[in-house]
């Protein structure tokens, strides 16, 4: 059995699917990104990246979010093969 390839959200491609692991993240951001159900077990489609990969749009709990370079860069998850 093959070990689930670990990545940043940052570095997902459109139509990626990842299981998040770790946010390291604090305070209010950490707050925020748990409120839009960026919490460890949930899983993230990228939807789409802009030219220049900032900012991305990702598809988490029936919602599209779009999170800077800063942001996706701290938070950690499993890529998913659909």
């Amino acid at each position: 059995m093959t070990e689930p390839k670990k990545i940043k959200l940052f570095n997902g491609k459109k139509g990626d699917f990842i299981r998040l692991t770790h946010l390291d993240v604090d305070g209010v951001m950490r707050r925020r990104l748990l409120d839009l159900g960026f919490v460890p077990g949930a899983v993230v489609e990228v939807l789409r990246k802009s030219p220049l990969g900032d900012p991305i749009a990702f598809r988490v709990s029936q919602t599209s979010i779009a999170l800077r370079k800063e942001e996706s860069l701290r938070i950690e998850g499993e890529l998913i093969n659909p």
